[in-house]
């Protein structure tokens, strides 16, 4: 399925005129280093990214985050929703109750658990859609952005993808949001975080 996303984009990207910057949350952080490694990309950001194969850590919170849609089987062919507290501890740990109450009511909807899977097995399966090209000297430059308490994303996910991404020649850098969840681009706090990924954007295009 994120494959499929990626095709999806890329077509997209063909008809413009010159490369755009491509920013994702995410698995759209994913996606965003999938373009980035087919040379897509003129800059790239990668917010909360979610894992492709080679990067191997994985966390109790980000295994936690991810048991609701990962510990069905069958969730691989359906859409998933997620209950408040799931929700509360996925996205809105480092948020009061009332704004993480504002949020699940505001934007959460069930979403296919296809992709979770994809991402969970990708150092398993040789077939996954879930990998990156991270030696394309062509990739451009890439910015991982990561909250500080983000359990579904955490630390040491995003630094492990960032160790994958900075063999590369082309200029690769992370960057650590203090106190913010997996949630940091559509909290109160998003203005930070656009701010950081316009600055490093604006450094290459």
């Amino acid at each position: 399925m994120v494959g499929q996303v990626a095709d999806h984009f890329a077509k997209a990207i063909a008809q413009l005129k010159k490369k755009p910057a491509v920013v994702g949350h995410s698995f759209g952080g994913l996606i965003t280093q999938m373009l980035a490694g087919r040379g897509l990309a003129a800059v790239s950001v990668a917010i909360d990214p979610a894992p492709f194969r080679g990067v191997l850590p994985l966390p109790l919170s980000s295994l936690k985050s991810a048991s609701p849609v990962l510990g069905n089987p069958a969730n691989r062919g359906r859409a998933v929703a997620l209950t408040f507290e799931q929700f509360k501890y996925g996205w809105a740990n480092a948020l009061s109750e009332d704004e993480a109450k504002d949020l699940y009511q505001t934007y959460h909807v069930p979403a296919s658990g296809a992709p979770l899977f994809q991402a969970a097995t990708a150092n398993l399966n040789p077939w996954t859609e879930a990998k990156v090209d991270t030696e394309n000297a062509a990739r451009g430059p890439l910015l991982i952005i990561d909250g500080e308490k983000d359990n579904t994303v955490p630390w040491a996910i995003a630094d492990a993808s960032y160790k994958k991404q900075k063999r590369n020649k082309a200029v690769t850098e992370i960057t650590k949001v203090p106190n913010r969840g997996h949630s940091l681009v559509i909290d109160s706090g998003w203005r930070e975080v656009a701010e950081t990924a316009l600055a490093f954007v604006k450094r290459f295009a």
